[in-house]
C-alpha cells in the first residue's frame, strides 16, 4: 500500500508544487507589472513632474508680466531713440557716454522683453508705430511727439539739458513701472529685470540731476 501510494504522493506533491510555482509566478508577473506601471505611471511622473515644472518655469506669467513687457518694449525703444541723438547734437561728454551707456543697457532688454512676449502668445509692439502722446498713464514719463520734435532739433548745452531732463522723467516712469512688476508680477524673469531696472535706472536719475546742476 505504501508502495502505491507513494508515486501517487509524489504526483500530487509535484503537482501541487507546480501549481504553486504557476501562482506565484503569475503573482509575480502581476507585482512586475505593478512596478512596471509605478515606475512608468508613478515614480516617473514624479520624477518628471519637477523637470516639468522646471521646464515651464521661465514661461510662468501672468497679466502684470504682459504688461509689464508691451509697455517696457516701446518705453526702452524711445529711451535708445532720445540716446541716439546725443552723438551728434550733446556737448557734454558725460551726457554723451550717459546716452551711450543707456541704449548698451535697453537694446538688449528689448530683445529679452520681446522673447518672453512671443513665448507666451502674445504680440510684440511693432517698432515705430507707437504714437508717443499716448504713452503718459501706464508706460509713464514717455515723451510726446512735441517733445521728440523739441530734442531732434536741439544742439550744444540746450540739448544737454532738454535731454537730462526728459530722459529724468522717463527713468522715472520706467521705474515706476519696474516696481508695479516687482509687486504684481508673477514671472521670475521679468521681475529680476524689473529689480534690475529700479536699481540702475534709480542710480542714472540721480547722476542725471547733478549733471543737470552743472548744466544750468
Amino acid at each position: 500500500m505504501i508502495r502505491t501510494r507513494s508515486p501517487f504522493r509524489r504526483t500530487a506533491v509535484l503537482a501541487a508544487a507546480s501549481a504553486a510555482a504557476l501562482v506565484l509566478a503569475a503573482c509575480g508577473g502581476h507585482g512586475d507589472t505593478g512596478d512596471s506601471s509605478a515606475a512608468h505611471g508613478g515614480h516617473p511622473s514624479d520624477t518628471a513632474s519637477p523637470a516639468a515644472s522646471a521646464a515651464a518655469s521661465p514661461g510662468q506669467h501672468n497679466a502684470a508680466d504682459v504688461a509689464f513687457a508691451e509697455g517696457m518694449v516701446p518705453h526702452h525703444r524711445q529711451a535708445v531713440e532720445m540716446a541716439d541723438l546725443a552723438p551728434g547734437r550733446a556737448r557734454s561728454a558725460e551726457v554723451k557716454k550717459l546716452a551711450a551707456d543707456i541704449k548698451k543697457a535697453q537694446d538688449p532688454e528689448i530683445e529679452k522683453l520681446s522673447g518672453w512676449l512671443t513665448s507666451w502668445g502674445e504680440d510684440v509692439p511693432a517698432a515705430g508705430a507707437m504714437d508717443h502722446s499716448l504713452h503718459g498713464g501706464a508706460s509713464g514719463g514717455m515723451m510726446t511727439m512735441q517733445e521728440m520734435d523739441q530734442l531732434e532739433k536741439a544742439s550744444g548745452k540746450a540739448f544737454d539739458t532738454a535731454f537730462l531732463e526728459m530722459m529724468i522723467k522717463h527713468h522715472d516712469g520706467a521705474v515706476a513701472m519696474a516696481r508695479t512688476e516687482k509687486a504684481e508680477g508673477a514671472s521670475p524673469d521679468a521681475k529680476a529685470m524689473a529689480d534690475a531696472i529700479v536699481t540702475s535706472q534709480s542710480a542714472e536719475i540721480a547722476q542725471m540731476h547733478k549733471l543737470l546742476l552743472g548744466t544750468s
